[in-house]
């Protein structure tokens, strides 16, 4: 019981000395300012509901002010058979219409997601053959209707997923522009295997979805843009919150910074703890993670606000204050 009670005491002092210096290095204020190069997920009604000239000039006006270049609009989800029924994106036409005439300098791409059957449970099975050609086919509807591109978010999606990379390579034939949303990396990558082998993939106690740095690559190889959703934090303190965006946005930016543009998704909902998972806090960790990669990566990045559903007047206020070229 000695030697149980010393790792206990050993363990929580780790966790102290951890968190008093997590809680030192948030103190500084980063010195990296924001980009001009940011995205946007848009809710289903723009293209499932129709709207006035006033009304689509008063979006254009928010991404302008805000500097929002691409735009994923919710167009889907999938069916469980990879189709998405018309009614759903009636008015998807007078969208893209709208958006070419006011704003045809932003990127636009239809928001296509599902989630994927893993070990009997979900919706959309993504190793099927069939529902992936079906799943091609709607893209190129959505292509056909006047969007630039495909943004997927089909989750989860482990790594060694050869369906997923599959979808990905038969999109990009028809797919002028081509992006995905990801879960955050793994924090240690060899601990993948053996999560895998002890813990299940679907139900109450199964282990997430999270890429490692060789999946995050090949999925980069076949995309114009990730999006990381760094968001869900459900960590108790600022400066934890802080640390966890500044890690995932010096690492993805090392991973594929510079073979892919990456947007990192920062929340404009209420967290588990909304008290320290704000988007402030957020942002403010994401400008870290920038001064610690010490360097700009070749492509463009920025940050994915999730999303335009949530985010009030006063949160566009503070996302300019705290992303710095809009401040000024």
């Amino acid at each position: 019981m000695k030697w149980v009670w010393r790792i206990l005491a050993f363990g929580t002092g780790l966790i102290l000395l951890f968190g008093v210096q997590t809680w030192v290095w948030w103190q500084g204020d980063p010195e990296a300012g924001g980009t001009e190069t940011n995205a946007l997920w848009a809710r289903h009604q723009w293209v499932g509901e129709a709207h006035t000239e006033a009304e689509y000039a008063g979006f254009v006006r928010l991404l302008r002010q805000n500097k929002i270049t691409d735009v994923y609009f919710h167009a889907g989800p999938f069916e469980p058979d990879g189709t998405i029924p018309p009614g759903k994106y009636a008015h998807a036409r007078e969208l893209t219409a709208a958006m070419r005439r006011l704003a045809p300098d932003v990127r636009i791409q239809a928001y296509l997601g599902q989630i994927r059957v893993v070990e009997g449970h979900g919706v959309l099975d993504l190793d099927d053959p069939a529902n992936r050609r079906r799943m091609v086919a709607s893209a190129q509807i959505m292509i056909g209707l006047g969007f630039d591109g495909i943004h997927y978010d089909l989750e989860p999606i482990y790594p060694g997923d050869t369906a997923f990379l599959g979808l990905l390579d038969a999109t990009r034939k028809i797919a002028p522009l081509l992006s995905v949303a990801l879960e955050q990396q793994t924090l240690v990558d060899a601990a993948q295997p053996v999560l895998d082998a002890l813990l299940p993939r679907s139900g109450r106690f199964k282990y997430p979805a999270r890429p490692t740095d060789g999946y995050l690559r090949e999925v980069a190889r076949r995309v114009d843009q990730v999006a990381i959703m760094a968001y869900d934090t459900e960590m108790p303190t600022e400066s934890l919150v802080g640390r966890h965006f500044a890690w995932h946005t010096e690492h993805t930016l090392r991973v594929i910074g510079d073979r892919v543009t990456v947007f990192i998704g920062v929340p404009t909902y209420p967290a588990l703890f909304d008290w320290s998972e704000t988007l402030p806090v957020a942002v403010r960790g994401v400008r870290k993670g920038l001064d610690a990669l010490g360097r700009a990566p070749a492509k463009p990045f920025g940050l994915g606000v999730y999303a335009d559903w949530t985010t009030s007047e006063a949160d566009w206020a503070d996302y300019r204050r705290v992303w710095p070229p809009h401040a000024r």
